[in-house]
């Protein structure tokens, strides 16, 4: 009579493991090549797209899967799901060493892409080189962190080139035009709140029906002053984004 597998086993291969340890035990997922990223930079948001058993291991490669026991004793739970998206949080990613070699390499040249993009010098208004912001960021003597995205490593790069003067650089602008129905109020908030929020005014026309100025604008702001149109004019103001990035005469067009 042939040996059956115990219940509590399932055989598991070509995965990619999530391992955390938490109250003296190892707990592992199976999951999908390349979608434990996606859904820590919040791409994949299906935890049946990330798993490849919708199950808590204590050891994957010998398919033991962890017991109701073992999560409330170590989690203070056994809502599997609640479990299953700490350990996706928390815990390290078991890549062998090659595929981690290319995973930084890869997570490095998109870094360097999104600066390059977002991006320019403040001087000639024109963006870098790809190579050029990958030699800063060498200067910087940075490092990948796989557990976060290529974007938010992006803003921080942004950050210390600026801190450290590796090299002049800006975040480039954004050219919006703001309308608004004409009226004092309209005039004082545009004078007084909403361009003094602005990097430069290159038009405004306070004689027409409606006020309107265009101006180039950090990206950061942009969120600041629509708020601030929404909730000052009730929804009667408007923001509109002419381009996203400010180009000189010779840039590349998209």
């Amino acid at each position: 009579m042939p040996i059956q597998q115990p219940m509590s086993q399932i055989k598991l291969t070509n995965v990619s493991v999530v391992r955390l340890r938490k109250g003296g035990k190892r707990f592992e997922l199976a999951c999908y090549k390349n979608k434990v990223m996606e859904w820590r930079s919040n791409v994949e948001t299906d935890l049946d797209e990330v798993l490849q058993i919708h199950s808590v291991f204590l050891n994957v490669s010998k398919g033991q899967v962890a017991s109701k026991d073992d999560l409330k004793k170590c989690f203070k739970t056994d809502d599997t799901d609640k479990v299953i998206q700490e350990i996706l949080k928390k815990g390290e990613l078991q890549v062998a060493e090659k595929e981690r070699s290319n995973q930084l390499e890869s997570m490095w040249k998109d870094i360097a892409n999104i600066v390059t993009d977002n991006c320019v010098n403040p001087q000639t208004k024109r963006p870098y080189t790809v190579t050029m912001i990958e030699k800063a960021m060498q200067d910087l003597h940075l490092s990948v962190n796989p557990k976060r995205s290529s974007k938010s490593q992006a803003l921080d790069v942004i950050k210390q080139l600026q801190e450290k003067q590796v090299l002049p650089i800006q975040r480039a602008q954004m050219r919006v035009r703001v309308t608004m129905v004409e009226g004092k109020e309209s005039k004082k908030l545009l004078k007084e709140k909403i361009i003094p929020l602005m990097t430069s005014v290159e038009e405004e026309d306070f004689e027409a029906a409606e006020y309107e100025v265009i101006a180039l604008v950090d990206p950061g702001k942009y969120r600041e002053i629509n708020d601030l149109l929404q909730k000052d004019t009730k929804g009667k103001g408007k923001l509109e984004i002419m381009n996203l990035r400010e180009k000189e005469e010779g840039d590349e067009q998209f």
